[in-house]
């Protein structure tokens, strides 16, 4: 039991785990203002373009079943607002990290056998 416990806290305590609980966080207020933007924006402009105010109303019965596709079609764009967030911050952090890769790296610092061949190159051409 100990060597679990002793497994889960090192779990917990790599920097991805930590990254990955903040991510969460941000996603869920991130998901606010989605929602936000979908019911408050959104849907009211399609709404006009279509001839109605609100979605959420758009159901179908089928004889005691009530579907309420307008729901379904409102996630829907919901869905594809925060893909489209999420693909748009993947797609910036790749470039960064492009960026980083491609920047040029110092050349290496000379071992201590090309230290001494530059030295003794020094010294014949000293002597000549």
């Amino acid at each position: 039991m100990r060597a679990f416990i002793s497994e889960f806290k090192t779990f917990i305590a790599r920097g991805n785990v930590l990254d990955m609980a903040v991510g969460v966080i941000i996603g869920g207020a991130f998901k606010a203002i989605a929602d936000s933007l979908t019911n408050d924006i959104l849907m009211p402009l399609l709404g006009i373009l279509v001839g109605r105010v609100s979605f959420a109303d758009l159901t179908l019965t089928l004889g005691e079943a009530q579907i309420a596709y307008g729901n379904f079609l409102e996630a829907v764009l919901n869905f594809l607002i925060m893909a489209f967030a999420v693909f748009c911050i993947i797609k910036a952090v790749n470039r960064f990290h492009r960026k980083k890769a491609e920047a040029p790296k110092a050349p290496p610092a000379p071992s201590n056998e090309e230290k001494l061949l530059m030295e003794i190159r020094d010294l014949l051409k000293e002597k000549s």
